[in-house]
Protein backbone atom coordinates (compact mmCIF):
# COMPACT_ATOMS: atom_id res chain seq x y z
CA UNK A 1 0.00 0.00 0.00
CA UNK A 2 1.27 3.57 -0.93
CA UNK A 3 2.10 5.56 2.28
CA UNK A 4 -1.11 7.70 1.82
CA UNK A 5 -3.26 4.95 2.38
CA UNK A 6 -4.73 5.73 -1.11
CA UNK A 7 -4.14 2.30 -3.57
CA UNK A 8 -1.28 0.22 -3.99
CA UNK A 9 1.98 1.99 -5.18
CA UNK A 10 1.65 0.16 -8.45
CA UNK A 11 -1.62 2.37 -9.07
CA UNK A 12 0.41 5.48 -8.29
CA UNK A 13 2.72 4.40 -11.31
CA UNK A 14 -0.35 3.56 -13.62
CA UNK A 15 -1.77 6.67 -12.59
CA UNK A 16 1.79 8.83 -13.75
CA UNK A 17 1.37 6.40 -16.62
CA UNK A 18 -1.89 8.69 -17.70
CA UNK A 19 0.52 12.14 -16.80
CA UNK A 20 3.05 10.84 -19.21
CA UNK A 21 0.61 10.60 -21.77
CA UNK A 22 -1.66 13.59 -21.68
CA UNK A 23 1.73 15.10 -21.42
CA UNK A 24 3.22 14.14 -24.13
CA UNK A 25 -0.12 13.76 -26.33
CA UNK A 26 -0.65 18.12 -25.62
CA UNK A 27 2.63 18.74 -26.16
CA UNK A 28 2.96 16.45 -29.76
CA UNK A 29 -0.35 18.30 -31.16
CA UNK A 30 1.10 22.10 -29.72
CA UNK A 31 4.63 21.22 -31.52
CA UNK A 32 2.92 20.05 -34.40
CA UNK A 33 0.81 23.04 -34.80
CA UNK A 34 3.71 25.21 -34.30
CA UNK A 35 6.42 22.99 -36.06
CA UNK A 36 4.29 23.03 -39.25
CA UNK A 37 3.21 27.00 -39.67
CA UNK A 38 7.66 27.29 -38.90
CA UNK A 39 8.24 24.63 -40.64
CA UNK A 40 6.24 26.29 -43.84
CA UNK A 41 7.45 29.85 -43.53
CA UNK A 42 11.42 28.06 -43.97
CA UNK A 43 10.03 27.60 -47.42
CA UNK A 44 8.93 31.24 -48.67
CA UNK A 45 9.72 33.17 -50.62
CA UNK A 46 10.01 36.19 -48.47
CA UNK A 47 14.03 36.33 -46.68
CA UNK A 48 12.17 38.06 -43.83
CA UNK A 49 9.84 35.46 -42.81
CA UNK A 50 12.71 32.60 -43.44
CA UNK A 51 15.10 34.39 -41.02
CA UNK A 52 12.45 35.17 -38.21
CA UNK A 53 11.21 31.16 -38.44
CA UNK A 54 15.40 30.54 -38.59
CA UNK A 55 15.67 32.49 -35.46
CA UNK A 56 13.09 30.62 -33.46
CA UNK A 57 13.96 27.06 -34.91
CA UNK A 58 17.64 27.94 -33.47
CA UNK A 59 16.18 29.31 -30.10
CA UNK A 60 14.39 26.12 -29.40
CA UNK A 61 16.55 23.75 -30.67
CA UNK A 62 19.87 24.72 -29.15
CA UNK A 63 17.94 25.64 -25.25
CA UNK A 64 18.59 22.51 -23.37
CA UNK A 65 14.78 21.28 -22.45
CA UNK A 66 15.62 21.48 -18.95
CA UNK A 67 16.15 25.00 -19.08
CA UNK A 68 13.09 26.10 -21.12
CA UNK A 69 11.08 24.21 -18.42
CA UNK A 70 12.70 26.10 -15.54
CA UNK A 71 12.49 29.51 -17.70
CA UNK A 72 7.98 28.50 -18.22
CA UNK A 73 8.12 28.02 -15.27
CA UNK A 74 10.03 29.59 -12.43
CA UNK A 75 10.68 32.92 -15.18
CA UNK A 76 7.79 33.91 -17.27
CA UNK A 77 5.56 34.93 -14.18
CA UNK A 78 8.19 37.34 -12.59
CA UNK A 79 8.03 38.73 -16.66
CA UNK A 80 4.70 38.91 -17.28
CA UNK A 81 2.35 41.96 -15.54
CA UNK A 82 1.73 41.44 -11.77
CA UNK A 83 -1.83 39.83 -12.10
CA UNK A 84 -1.22 37.77 -15.08
CA UNK A 85 1.81 36.32 -12.97
CA UNK A 86 -0.04 35.83 -9.67
CA UNK A 87 -2.70 33.88 -11.51
CA UNK A 88 0.05 31.62 -13.63
CA UNK A 89 1.08 30.94 -9.83
CA UNK A 90 -1.80 29.87 -8.20
CA UNK A 91 -2.89 27.49 -11.07
CA UNK A 92 -3.60 24.14 -9.34
CA UNK A 93 -2.46 22.71 -12.44
CA UNK A 94 0.50 24.86 -13.47
CA UNK A 95 2.99 22.04 -13.36
CA UNK A 96 0.95 20.26 -15.80
CA UNK A 97 0.41 23.32 -18.29
CA UNK A 98 3.82 24.38 -17.89
CA UNK A 99 5.39 21.10 -19.24
CA UNK A 100 3.18 21.02 -22.32
CA UNK A 101 3.91 24.36 -23.50
CA UNK A 102 7.81 23.72 -22.68
CA UNK A 103 7.42 20.26 -24.41
CA UNK A 104 5.48 21.68 -27.10
CA UNK A 105 7.58 24.54 -28.23
CA UNK A 106 10.79 22.85 -27.82
CA UNK A 107 9.93 19.75 -29.65
CA UNK A 108 8.11 22.12 -32.65
CA UNK A 109 11.77 23.24 -33.37
CA UNK A 110 12.23 19.93 -34.58
CA UNK A 111 9.07 19.25 -36.52
CA UNK A 112 9.53 22.07 -38.15
CA UNK A 113 12.48 21.51 -39.53
CA UNK A 114 11.28 17.80 -40.51
CA UNK A 115 8.91 19.81 -42.13
CA UNK A 116 10.50 22.29 -44.25
CA UNK A 117 13.28 18.96 -45.04
CA UNK A 118 9.91 17.04 -46.42
CA UNK A 119 8.87 19.97 -48.49
CA UNK A 120 12.08 20.75 -49.97
CA UNK A 121 12.35 16.92 -50.97
CA UNK A 122 9.08 17.58 -53.20
CA UNK A 123 10.26 18.14 -56.79
CA UNK A 124 10.48 21.91 -57.81
CA UNK A 125 8.47 20.58 -61.28
CA UNK A 126 5.66 19.53 -58.82
CA UNK A 127 5.51 23.57 -57.28
CA UNK A 128 5.64 24.62 -61.45
CA UNK A 129 2.93 22.76 -62.33
CA UNK A 130 0.67 23.56 -59.41
CA UNK A 131 1.48 27.45 -60.10
CA UNK A 132 1.01 26.75 -63.81
CA UNK A 133 -2.37 25.51 -63.38
CA UNK A 134 -3.29 28.98 -62.04
CA UNK A 135 -3.32 27.58 -57.98
CA UNK A 136 -2.43 30.42 -55.49
CA UNK A 137 0.71 30.01 -53.11
CA UNK A 138 -0.96 28.90 -50.17
CA UNK A 139 -3.68 26.34 -52.72
CA UNK A 140 -0.33 24.84 -54.11
CA UNK A 141 1.21 23.96 -50.78
CA UNK A 142 -2.61 22.79 -49.56
CA UNK A 143 -3.18 20.63 -52.19
CA UNK A 144 0.04 19.97 -53.93
CA UNK A 145 3.10 20.39 -51.36
CA UNK A 146 1.93 19.45 -48.09
CA UNK A 147 0.12 15.97 -48.80
CA UNK A 148 3.40 14.30 -50.08
CA UNK A 149 5.88 16.28 -47.30
CA UNK A 150 3.14 14.72 -44.72
CA UNK A 151 3.64 11.46 -46.35
CA UNK A 152 8.00 11.72 -46.44
CA UNK A 153 8.14 13.31 -43.27
CA UNK A 154 6.62 10.60 -40.91
CA UNK A 155 9.29 8.29 -40.10
CA UNK A 156 10.95 11.25 -38.89
CA UNK A 157 7.95 12.73 -37.01
CA UNK A 158 7.84 9.06 -35.17
CA UNK A 159 11.20 9.72 -33.96
CA UNK A 160 10.20 13.04 -32.53
CA UNK A 161 7.00 11.43 -31.51
CA UNK A 162 8.92 8.98 -28.93
CA UNK A 163 11.48 11.58 -28.27
CA UNK A 164 8.54 13.84 -26.79
CA UNK A 165 6.87 11.11 -24.87
CA UNK A 166 10.57 9.81 -23.05
CA UNK A 167 11.00 13.95 -22.47
CA UNK A 168 8.05 14.33 -20.40
CA UNK A 169 10.18 12.83 -17.96
CA UNK A 170 11.97 16.30 -17.43
CA UNK A 171 9.01 17.87 -15.76
CA UNK A 172 9.69 15.51 -12.39
CA UNK A 173 12.30 18.87 -12.33
CA UNK A 174 8.89 21.09 -11.63
CA UNK A 175 6.31 19.08 -9.57
CA UNK A 176 4.32 16.73 -12.51
CA UNK A 177 3.64 13.30 -10.78
CA UNK A 178 4.42 11.59 -14.24
CA UNK A 179 5.78 8.20 -14.81
CA UNK A 180 9.42 8.86 -13.69
CA UNK A 181 8.58 11.08 -10.60
CA UNK A 182 6.23 8.32 -9.39
CA UNK A 183 8.75 5.95 -9.36
CA UNK A 184 11.36 8.77 -7.87
CA UNK A 185 8.74 8.71 -5.03
CA UNK A 186 8.50 5.35 -4.71
CA UNK A 187 11.70 4.41 -4.31
CA UNK A 188 12.33 7.28 -1.57
CA UNK A 189 9.89 5.73 0.45
CA UNK A 190 10.29 2.45 0.27
CA UNK A 191 13.99 2.51 -0.61
CA UNK A 192 13.94 -0.29 -3.49
CA UNK A 193 15.44 0.88 -6.68
CA UNK A 194 14.84 -1.56 -8.82
CA UNK A 195 11.13 -2.28 -8.73
CA UNK A 196 9.92 1.73 -9.21
CA UNK A 197 12.41 2.06 -12.30
CA UNK A 198 11.99 -1.47 -13.95
CA UNK A 199 8.49 -0.84 -14.07
CA UNK A 200 8.69 2.74 -15.50
CA UNK A 201 11.05 1.55 -17.90
CA UNK A 202 8.25 -0.85 -18.98
CA UNK A 203 6.03 1.40 -19.01
CA UNK A 204 8.22 3.95 -21.48
CA UNK A 205 9.30 0.94 -23.77
CA UNK A 206 5.95 -0.84 -23.90
CA UNK A 207 4.34 3.22 -25.26
CA UNK A 208 7.05 3.44 -27.55
CA UNK A 209 7.10 0.59 -29.25
CA UNK A 210 3.10 1.11 -29.63
CA UNK A 211 3.63 4.02 -30.91
CA UNK A 212 6.12 3.22 -33.56
CA UNK A 213 4.33 0.50 -34.74
CA UNK A 214 1.31 2.44 -35.35
CA UNK A 215 3.53 5.44 -36.91
CA UNK A 216 4.61 2.66 -39.38
CA UNK A 217 1.26 1.10 -40.40
CA UNK A 218 0.14 4.68 -41.17
CA UNK A 219 3.30 5.19 -43.23
CA UNK A 220 2.59 2.14 -45.08
CA UNK A 221 -1.48 3.09 -45.24
CA UNK A 222 -0.51 6.85 -47.14
CA UNK A 223 2.70 6.02 -48.81
CA UNK A 224 2.39 6.85 -52.56
CA UNK A 225 2.89 3.95 -55.02
CA UNK A 226 5.87 4.75 -57.45
CA UNK A 227 6.95 8.04 -55.09
CA UNK A 228 7.12 6.69 -51.19
CA UNK A 229 7.62 3.25 -51.18
CA UNK A 230 6.09 1.47 -47.88
CA UNK A 231 8.40 -0.43 -45.71
CA UNK A 232 8.02 -3.89 -44.84
CA UNK A 233 9.87 -4.70 -42.12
Amino acid sequence: MAPDGQGTYLDGLIAGLGWTLATALLAWALALVLGIVVGITLTTSRRWLRRFAGAYVELFRNIPLLVQMFLWYFVLPELVPADIGHWLKSLSNAPFVTAVVALGFYASASVAVQIAAAIGAVSLGQRHAALSLGLTIPQAYRHVLLPVAFRIAIPSLSNDFTSTIKNSSVALTIGLMELTARARAMQEFTFYVFEPYAVATLGYVGVNLIVVNLMRALERRVAIPGFISSRKD
